[in-house]
């Protein structure tokens, strides 16, 4: 599932908001973690940027609700199937899938590498073991 997941530097960079060159030097100095291609080129894991975005501008710009299981994460993959799509969020290193309405998607503009937050509201929570 990580083949996905992954940003270019100039697509990493503007995910943080700071400059393509600022990245590469992140990059080259070993304080971001990337994969790289066959190619040689630098891929950024869309989870190695978690500890970069604090949470409250991630939050900016959004309405305030008073549900608590709020997971600020990244939106890895959008299908759109007729009148459904399916949204996976990369909460660190892990992921959430939500099926929402194709509307939704449409309205919310939601693609790859963009922020996004999860809310999760349940009434029942199951522990498995492996």
């Amino acid at each position: 599932m990580t083949s996905f997941a992954l940003l270019t530097p100039r697509q990493a960079a503007e995910k943080l908001g700071i400059s393509y060159p600022a990245m590469k030097h992140w990059i080259l100095a070993g304080r971001v973690r990337t994969v790289k291609t066959p190619g040689g080129h630098h891929q950024v894991p869309v989870e190695a940027l978690q500890e970069f975005m604090p949470a409250a501008a991630a939050h900016s710009g959004t309405r305030r609700i008073s549900g608590r299981n709020q997971l600020l994460g990244t939106v890895v993959e959008v299908t759109v199937d007729g009148l459904l799509a399916k949204v996976v969020l990369a909460v660190g290193s892990q992921y959430v899938t939500a099926i929402i309405t194709a509307d939704a998607v449409r309205e919310l503009a939601l693609q790859p590498g963009d922020s996004a937050v999860a809310l999760i509201n349940a009434t029942e929570v199951m522990i498995g073991r492996p």
